[in-house]
């Protein structure tokens, strides 16, 4: 049997985790003082994803850049993918939050959204 050692994320606790994993399927998780420890290790240990946030370039604003994010998480091994994908992004002002950037960045079905207002 396997186990992972993690510090949960899913609450400002930081709960010290361990996961033991017996041929890649989650066996039990403990040390999570609330279901979403439970639930972020077995995610972490099986399918890890991220928010990826960045800022890209902004023609014709008050800004120079703008603050972006992944709409919602994406597979971690797609991170340096989707930042090589922002590079050399230029947007027009004005853009708002909320505004899709990017859409399905690096093939994940996910769009880059504006963080920020920018006139």
């Amino acid at each position: 049997m396997q186990v992972k050692e993690l510090i949960c994320i899913g609450c400002p606790l930081g709960c010290p985790l361990k996961v033991e994993l017996e041929g890649g399927q989650v066996m039990g998780v403990t040390g999570n003082t609330c279901r979403r420890g439970d639930a972020y290790a077995r995610k972490e240990v099986t399918n890890p994803t991220r928010i990826v946030t960045s800022s890209v370039a902004v023609e014709g604003g008050s800004l120079a850049v703008v603050s972006v994010k992944t709409r919602e998480d994406i597979p971690k091994g797609k991170i340096f993918e989707i930042m090589e994908a922002l590079k050399g992004v230029k947007v027009q002002a004005p853009i708002h939050i909320g505004d899709v950037v990017v859409q399905d960045v690096a093939g994940t079905g996910v769009d880059i959204i504006a963080t920020k207002n920018v006139w």
